[in-house]
Protein backbone atom coordinates (compact mmCIF):
# COMPACT_ATOMS: atom_id res chain seq x y z
CA UNK A 1 0.00 0.00 0.00
CA UNK A 2 1.10 3.52 -0.72
CA UNK A 3 -0.73 6.72 0.23
CA UNK A 4 1.55 9.19 -1.53
CA UNK A 5 -0.32 12.46 -2.06
CA UNK A 6 -3.18 11.44 0.25
CA UNK A 7 -4.17 13.61 3.22
CA UNK A 8 -5.31 11.73 6.32
CA UNK A 9 -6.82 13.02 9.55
CA UNK A 10 -6.33 10.71 12.55
CA UNK A 11 -8.15 11.74 15.70
CA UNK A 12 -6.91 10.46 19.04
CA UNK A 13 -3.43 10.33 17.53
CA UNK A 14 -1.72 10.99 20.84
CA UNK A 15 -1.70 7.35 22.01
CA UNK A 16 -2.72 3.76 21.40
CA UNK A 17 -4.45 2.82 18.17
CA UNK A 18 -4.45 6.41 16.91
CA UNK A 19 -0.71 6.84 17.39
CA UNK A 20 0.03 3.51 15.68
CA UNK A 21 -2.29 4.41 12.81
CA UNK A 22 -0.73 7.83 12.29
CA UNK A 23 2.76 6.33 12.29
CA UNK A 24 1.77 3.67 9.76
CA UNK A 25 0.14 6.19 7.42
CA UNK A 26 3.31 8.31 7.60
CA UNK A 27 5.40 5.25 6.81
CA UNK A 28 3.15 4.67 3.79
CA UNK A 29 3.85 8.22 2.55
CA UNK A 30 0.56 9.90 3.50
CA UNK A 31 0.32 13.49 4.67
CA UNK A 32 -0.96 13.03 8.21
CA UNK A 33 -2.94 15.36 10.46
CA UNK A 34 -2.36 14.36 14.08
CA UNK A 35 -5.28 15.35 16.32
CA UNK A 36 -5.29 14.95 20.08
CA UNK A 37 -5.63 16.70 23.44
CA UNK A 38 -2.28 15.78 24.99
CA UNK A 39 0.39 18.01 23.48
CA UNK A 40 3.41 16.10 24.77
CA UNK A 41 1.99 12.80 23.54
CA UNK A 42 1.25 14.36 20.15
CA UNK A 43 4.88 15.41 19.92
CA UNK A 44 5.89 11.82 20.66
CA UNK A 45 3.64 10.59 17.85
CA UNK A 46 5.08 13.23 15.54
CA UNK A 47 8.59 11.98 16.35
CA UNK A 48 7.53 8.38 15.69
CA UNK A 49 6.07 9.42 12.32
CA UNK A 50 9.30 11.16 11.40
CA UNK A 51 11.28 8.11 12.46
CA UNK A 52 9.09 5.97 10.21
CA UNK A 53 9.49 8.39 7.30
CA UNK A 54 11.87 11.32 7.68
CA UNK A 55 10.16 13.07 4.74
CA UNK A 56 6.66 12.72 6.23
CA UNK A 57 4.48 15.82 5.91
CA UNK A 58 2.64 16.32 9.19
CA UNK A 59 0.24 18.75 10.79
CA UNK A 60 -0.28 18.56 14.55
CA UNK A 61 -3.57 19.93 15.86
CA UNK A 62 -4.03 20.08 19.62
CA UNK A 63 -7.81 19.89 19.87
CA UNK A 64 -10.81 18.41 21.64
CA UNK A 65 -13.03 16.78 19.03
CA UNK A 66 -16.16 17.60 21.04
CA UNK A 67 -15.50 21.33 20.62
CA UNK A 68 -12.97 21.85 17.83
CA UNK A 69 -14.25 19.86 14.85
CA UNK A 70 -14.56 22.86 12.56
CA UNK A 71 -11.04 24.06 13.40
CA UNK A 72 -9.63 20.58 12.74
CA UNK A 73 -11.11 20.49 9.24
CA UNK A 74 -10.25 24.12 8.47
CA UNK A 75 -6.62 23.76 9.53
CA UNK A 76 -6.28 20.60 7.45
CA UNK A 77 -7.60 22.29 4.31
CA UNK A 78 -5.53 25.41 4.95
CA UNK A 79 -2.36 23.31 5.22
CA UNK A 80 -2.88 20.66 2.55
CA UNK A 81 -5.71 21.96 0.37
CA UNK A 82 -7.75 18.77 0.51
CA UNK A 83 -8.78 15.75 2.57
CA UNK A 84 -8.75 12.14 1.39
CA UNK A 85 -9.23 10.01 4.51
CA UNK A 86 -10.86 10.63 7.88
CA UNK A 87 -10.04 8.20 10.70
CA UNK A 88 -12.45 8.78 13.59
CA UNK A 89 -10.47 7.09 16.32
CA UNK A 90 -10.70 9.32 19.41
CA UNK A 91 -12.84 7.84 22.14
CA UNK A 92 -13.26 7.49 25.88
CA UNK A 93 -14.31 4.68 28.21
CA UNK A 94 -16.03 4.59 31.59
CA UNK A 95 -17.84 1.82 33.41
CA UNK A 96 -20.48 1.36 36.04
CA UNK A 97 -23.82 -0.25 36.72
CA UNK A 98 -27.00 1.60 35.72
CA UNK A 99 -27.84 1.81 39.44
CA UNK A 100 -24.68 3.81 40.08
CA UNK A 101 -23.75 5.86 37.01
CA UNK A 102 -25.15 9.31 36.32
CA UNK A 103 -26.39 11.02 33.18
CA UNK A 104 -23.21 13.10 33.00
CA UNK A 105 -21.19 9.97 32.23
CA UNK A 106 -23.61 8.93 29.51
CA UNK A 107 -23.56 12.40 27.95
CA UNK A 108 -19.78 12.66 28.05
CA UNK A 109 -19.24 9.29 26.38
CA UNK A 110 -21.91 9.84 23.75
CA UNK A 111 -20.61 13.34 23.02
CA UNK A 112 -17.08 12.06 22.43
CA UNK A 113 -17.67 8.66 20.86
CA UNK A 114 -20.67 9.49 18.67
CA UNK A 115 -21.76 13.14 18.49
CA UNK A 116 -18.25 14.40 17.71
CA UNK A 117 -17.91 11.76 14.98
CA UNK A 118 -21.17 12.98 13.44
CA UNK A 119 -19.91 16.57 13.38
CA UNK A 120 -16.47 15.71 11.99
CA UNK A 121 -18.06 13.51 9.34
CA UNK A 122 -20.56 16.21 8.41
CA UNK A 123 -17.79 18.79 7.99
CA UNK A 124 -15.39 16.45 6.22
CA UNK A 125 -17.92 14.93 3.81
CA UNK A 126 -17.87 17.69 1.14
CA UNK A 127 -14.07 17.46 0.95
CA UNK A 128 -14.21 13.67 0.76
CA UNK A 129 -16.77 13.85 -2.04
CA UNK A 130 -14.40 16.12 -3.94
CA UNK A 131 -11.42 13.81 -3.43
CA UNK A 132 -13.42 10.54 -3.77
CA UNK A 133 -12.03 9.68 -0.35
CA UNK A 134 -13.19 7.49 2.51
CA UNK A 135 -13.81 7.25 6.25
CA UNK A 136 -12.70 4.60 8.74
CA UNK A 137 -14.37 4.70 12.15
CA UNK A 138 -12.79 2.98 15.14
CA UNK A 139 -15.60 1.27 17.00
CA UNK A 140 -15.34 -1.72 19.33
CA UNK A 141 -16.42 -5.27 19.96
CA UNK A 142 -18.65 -3.54 22.52
CA UNK A 143 -20.70 -2.19 19.63
CA UNK A 144 -21.81 -5.70 18.71
CA UNK A 145 -21.76 -7.47 22.09
CA UNK A 146 -23.29 -6.50 25.43
CA UNK A 147 -21.12 -6.28 28.54
CA UNK A 148 -22.19 -5.69 32.14
CA UNK A 149 -21.24 -2.37 33.73
CA UNK A 150 -20.51 -0.82 30.37
CA UNK A 151 -23.82 0.48 29.07
CA UNK A 152 -22.69 4.00 28.14
CA UNK A 153 -19.68 2.78 26.17
CA UNK A 154 -21.52 -0.11 24.52
CA UNK A 155 -24.38 2.14 23.43
CA UNK A 156 -21.95 4.71 21.99
CA UNK A 157 -20.19 2.07 19.92
CA UNK A 158 -23.41 0.38 18.80
CA UNK A 159 -24.56 3.81 17.64
CA UNK A 160 -21.26 4.31 15.83
CA UNK A 161 -21.68 1.01 14.00
CA UNK A 162 -25.14 2.00 12.79
CA UNK A 163 -23.85 5.46 11.88
CA UNK A 164 -21.10 3.82 9.81
CA UNK A 165 -23.60 1.77 7.84
CA UNK A 166 -26.05 4.63 7.34
CA UNK A 167 -23.40 7.10 6.17
CA UNK A 168 -21.93 4.45 3.89
CA UNK A 169 -25.29 4.37 2.13
CA UNK A 170 -25.63 8.17 2.16
CA UNK A 171 -22.26 8.63 0.46
CA UNK A 172 -22.11 5.55 -1.77
CA UNK A 173 -23.50 7.40 -4.78
CA UNK A 174 -20.68 9.93 -4.35
CA UNK A 175 -18.10 7.11 -4.39
CA UNK A 176 -17.09 7.82 -0.79
CA UNK A 177 -16.63 4.65 1.25
CA UNK A 178 -17.31 4.40 5.01
CA UNK A 179 -16.20 1.45 7.10
CA UNK A 180 -15.49 0.53 10.71
CA UNK A 181 -12.98 -1.55 12.60
CA UNK A 182 -14.20 -3.16 15.82
CA UNK A 183 -11.26 -4.10 18.05
CA UNK A 184 -11.43 -6.54 20.90
CA UNK A 185 -9.08 -6.08 23.84
CA UNK A 186 -6.08 -4.10 22.61
CA UNK A 187 -3.22 -3.04 24.88
CA UNK A 188 -3.67 0.74 25.15
CA UNK A 189 -4.24 3.27 27.94
CA UNK A 190 -8.01 3.55 27.49
CA UNK A 191 -8.88 1.29 30.41
CA UNK A 192 -6.53 3.09 32.78
CA UNK A 193 -7.90 6.44 31.68
CA UNK A 194 -11.36 5.02 32.28
CA UNK A 195 -10.52 4.42 35.93
CA UNK A 196 -9.29 0.81 35.97
CA UNK A 197 -6.51 0.14 38.49
CA UNK A 198 -3.20 -1.42 37.44
CA UNK A 199 -4.08 -4.61 39.30
CA UNK A 200 -7.52 -4.86 37.69
CA UNK A 201 -6.08 -4.11 34.26
CA UNK A 202 -3.45 -6.83 34.62
CA UNK A 203 -6.20 -9.33 35.49
CA UNK A 204 -8.27 -8.04 32.56
CA UNK A 205 -5.41 -8.69 30.13
CA UNK A 206 -4.82 -12.15 31.57
CA UNK A 207 -8.51 -13.02 31.29
CA UNK A 208 -8.38 -11.81 27.68
CA UNK A 209 -6.22 -14.79 26.79
CA UNK A 210 -9.26 -16.98 27.52
CA UNK A 211 -11.92 -14.82 25.87
CA UNK A 212 -10.11 -14.33 22.55
CA UNK A 213 -9.98 -17.42 20.35
CA UNK A 214 -6.35 -16.79 19.34
CA UNK A 215 -5.37 -17.01 23.00
CA UNK A 216 -4.01 -13.49 23.38
CA UNK A 217 -4.97 -9.83 23.35
CA UNK A 218 -4.18 -7.49 20.49
CA UNK A 219 -1.64 -4.80 19.67
CA UNK A 220 -2.39 -1.31 18.31
CA UNK A 221 -0.43 -1.98 15.11
CA UNK A 222 -2.77 -4.87 14.28
CA UNK A 223 -5.72 -2.47 14.28
CA UNK A 224 -3.71 0.17 12.40
CA UNK A 225 -2.95 -2.29 9.62
CA UNK A 226 -6.66 -3.03 9.21
CA UNK A 227 -7.46 0.70 9.13
CA UNK A 228 -4.91 1.38 6.40
CA UNK A 229 -6.24 -1.57 4.41
CA UNK A 230 -9.81 -0.27 4.55
CA UNK A 231 -8.58 3.19 3.56
CA UNK A 232 -6.59 1.85 0.60
CA UNK A 233 -7.44 1.13 -3.01
CA UNK A 234 -7.26 -2.57 -2.15
CA UNK A 235 -10.61 -2.11 -0.35
CA UNK A 236 -12.24 -0.17 -3.19
CA UNK A 237 -15.32 -2.44 -3.23
CA UNK A 238 -15.83 -2.44 0.55
CA UNK A 239 -18.23 -0.03 2.21
CA UNK A 240 -20.55 -0.27 5.20
CA UNK A 241 -18.38 -3.01 6.68
CA UNK A 242 -18.02 -3.63 10.41
CA UNK A 243 -14.72 -5.51 10.66
CA UNK A 244 -13.86 -7.33 13.91
CA UNK A 245 -10.18 -7.07 14.90
CA UNK A 246 -10.57 -9.18 18.00
CA UNK A 247 -8.75 -12.48 17.73
CA UNK A 248 -12.05 -14.27 17.12
CA UNK A 249 -13.74 -13.05 20.28
CA UNK A 250 -16.91 -12.03 18.42
CA UNK A 251 -17.38 -15.68 17.41
CA UNK A 252 -17.02 -17.13 20.90
CA UNK A 253 -19.75 -17.87 23.42
CA UNK A 254 -19.86 -15.44 26.37
CA UNK A 255 -18.13 -16.68 29.51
Amino acid sequence: MDFAGKVVIVTGASSGIGAATAELFAKLHAKVVLVGRNESNLKATESACKAANEKAELLTVKADITMDAERIINETIAKFGKLDILVNNAGILAGGNILDIDVEQFDQILNTNLRAVFILTKLAAPHLVQSQGNIVNVSSLAGTRAFPNGSSYCVSKAGLDQFTKCIALDLASKNVRVNSVNPGLIVTDIHRRGGMSEEAYAKHLEHGKETHALGRVGKPIEVAEAITFLASAAASFITGAILPIDGGRHAMCPR
